[in-house]
């Protein structure tokens, strides 16, 4: 079995107990799975697997043998999480040959060796899918890798598999239904397997938070990171847009299309961050990086960041929905208070509800969603549809399974509405207008801030896939509506299900967040490793 679970270095007893798959050992482990201040709850992180690399302690086929039976075990048995889509079947040849690497040429960068999960959107040019979860895209086969994984690939990574998400992002269905796919079924939050692991980022986060990858990459529309980041009680970076090229992606509307790293504490995430940045010239948005990057994110960790931070607290919209999340925010925010921050309270966002409600966001979503799908379904080689109509047809010619659950409102939409180029770009200059000039950015000039914070959303609803999941709230809009950067940081537990705040700055702040964050993570220690409990009647 290579490496038993019970002995490798990077796993807790906690971890391990509570992904054993019975009832038994899901209630014995949440006990036991409160780390003292200061531990590690998943063991080491990037930087430590990095160094016991260097030291010989554990090798890149040793450590990708033990997350594909990780895998085997408690994604695809056990508690069954359905998180991963598809494995790399080259996985461990690459491991081979990195480690070959690593003793005659010597190390890429810092992934090196590390085994990394991507959602199901980037192309890569190997044997695995790139379908967004739709069974008419598995006859797709790009020739090029995505950015994102030709990055990756440049800093070591192993390219472990894809991971499972609300299919087409989302955008298949009007009707809420996070972390479902024809293609891959539906993934299950691990802290309580009948409950939603939120938005279409989910199977990453919630692999992160298994420990089935060192790290992951997501993808964030709108709450696409952020939300699955808090549901699963993990770090979710959405970037500012255009730090990171978006080349080779399935993308949904690109003028608010993020991506960014989903991990287990924010170090680990700032340096996949720094992997991925860079101007790319088929991404013409990130010529606007040039000046802004970094490519190492971790040198604004400060274990004092919040000391001498001015932080405000944007109550209206963001507040009210849930009083779990609200309690536990209120909790974050006299935890930053103590650490040394000033806290600015109320600090609202002048135009939060006009930003709620605007019809603008119908207008660029359905112009750019219907241009970016037929463009990708028209360019990538394979038998596969043309267009979206040939999509839409697709669907139903095979409705036992794409339309099992969900109706294709949300793509039959896309494809019905018509706007104008006129009107397109007067729609996207009236969010821009709302969510940055007379939004964010007026409420921090205004009070002199570094950052806002909010609960990220409410503890995670049950699934429903007859109704679709319900949705009380959250905070995501205003920066994706701006395409500005928000990080989530796990911040606690309401009966057992994790609760997530939101930072969220101006463009090209994600030094300051990160900061913010990673100040705020070591002073509150929140995240504890999943229970993985079963479903009952009560919570």
């Amino acid at each position: 079995m290579g490496l038993a679970a019970a002995t490798a270095p990077w796993v807790t007893s906690a971890t391990d107990a509570a992904a054993g798959g019975t009832a038994t050992q899901g209630r014995a482990a949440q006990g036991t799975a409160t780390q003292a201040a200061g531990a590690q709850p998943d063991g080491p992180g990037i930087a430590e697997l990095a160094h016991q690399m260097v030291v010989g302690r554990i090798s890149a086929v040793e450590l990708t043998r033990y997350y594909l039976e990780r895998i085997e075990r408690i994604d695809r048995r056990g508690p069954g999480l359905r998180a991963v889509i598809e494995v790399n079947p080259d996985a461990m040849r690459e491991a081979r040959r990195l480690d070959a690497e690593r003793r005659t040429r010597g190390v890429r960068g810092p992934l090196h060796g590390l085994p990394m999960l991507m959602k199901d959107l980037f192309d890569t040019a190997d044997r695995m899918h790139t379908t967004a979860g739709s069974l008419a895209l598995e006859g797709g086969r790009p020739k090029v890798d995505s950015a994102v994984a030709a990055k990756l690939r440049a800093a070591g990574a192993v390219l472990l598999g894809k991971t499972n998400l609300s299919e087409w992002a989302g955008g298949i269905s009007i009707t809420h239904h996070p972390g479902w796919s024809a293609r891959g079924g539906q993934t299950r939050n691990p802290y309580k397997l009948d409950r939603s692991p939120s938005e279409s980022s989910s199977g990453t986060a919630v692999a992160a938070a298994a420990n089935l990858c060192v790290a992951g990459i997501g993808t964030e529309t709108n709450g696409s990171i952020v939300d699955p980041a808090a549901a699963n009680s993990v770090v979710g970076v959405k970037p500012t847009v255009g730090l990171i090229s978006r080349a080779g992606m399935i993308q949904g509307v690109p003028s608010q299309d993020s991506v960014g790293p989903i991990a287990r504490t924010v170090r680990d995430a700032a340096i996949v961050l720094g992997t991925l940045v860079g101007v790319d010239e088929r991404d013409p948005a990130t010529k606007a990086s040039r000046g802004h990057l970094h490519l190492d994110y971790t040198q604004f960790l400060d274990d004092d960041g919040l000391r001498g931070a001015r932080i405000g607290v944007p109550r209206e919209v963001y507040f009210g929905y849930s009083s779990h999340a609200d309690e536990i925010t209120e909790q974050a925010i006299e935890v930053m208070r103590k650490a040394g921050a000033t806290i600015v309270d109320p600090a609202d966002i002048p135009t939060a509800q006009q930003l709620e409600d605007t019809e603008t966001s119908i207008v660029v979503q359905a112009y750019e969603a219907k241009r970016a799908i037929n463009r990708y379904l028209s360019t990538t080689p394979g038998d596969h549809p043309r267009s979206l109509p040939e999509l839409i047809a697709f669907n139903r010619e095979h409705a036992d399974r794409e339309l099992l659950y969900v109706r294709q409102d949300g793509l039959e939409a896309i494809q019905a509405l018509d706007f104008s180029d006129a009107e397109y770009r007067a729609a996207l200059a009236t969010n821009h207008r709302l969510s940055r000039t007379e939004g964010i950015d007026a409420v921090l000039r205004q009070h002199r801030l570094d950052a806002l914070v909010m609960p990220t959303s409410a503890p995670p609803g049950k699934i429903d896939l007859i109704n679709g999941d319900n949705y009380l709230g959250g905070s995501s809009t205003p920066a994706a509506l701006a395409g500005y950067p928000a990080i989530n940081v796990p911040a606690g537990f309401a009966f057992g299900l994790p609760v997530g705040i939101t930072f969220i700055g101006t463009a090209w702040s994600e030094p300051v967040l990160l900061r913010l964050a990673h100040a705020y993570e070591q002073k509150s220690q929140a995240r504890r490793t999943p229970t993985y409990r079963p479903a009952d009647i009560g919570l």
